[in-house]
């Protein structure tokens, strides 16, 4: 993977504890600083596609517990069924 150079200022007591988990992991403090900038990236992240696409219909209500594990086992056999055209 191509990487490319980029200057940060940074706070020096960060800089000591980056140092000393680099040390205790066997790893690179670039390593390290690496893994944050991919984290803070990552978090900052706008998505093409929403979370959920599809949408469900229900009673607009928050279910039972025993409602959803009904569901979900209807659901399951459903899936499973002889001739649903799941592959198994």
């Amino acid at each position: 993977m191509s990487m490319k150079r980029t200057n940060v200022y940074a706070d020096p007591a960060d800089l000591v504890i980056i140092k000393e988990a680099a040390k205790r992991r066997g790893i690179s403090e670039a390593e390290i600083i690496r893994q944050g900038i991919h984290l803070a990236a990552m978090a900052n992240r706008v998505w093409d596609e929403p979370l959920f696409s599809r949408t469900f219909e229900g009673p607009g209500r928050t279910l039972s517990e025993s409602e959803v594990r009904d569901t979900v086992a209807e659901a399951v056999r459903r899936e499973t069924a002889p001739g649903s055209g799941s592959a198994a």
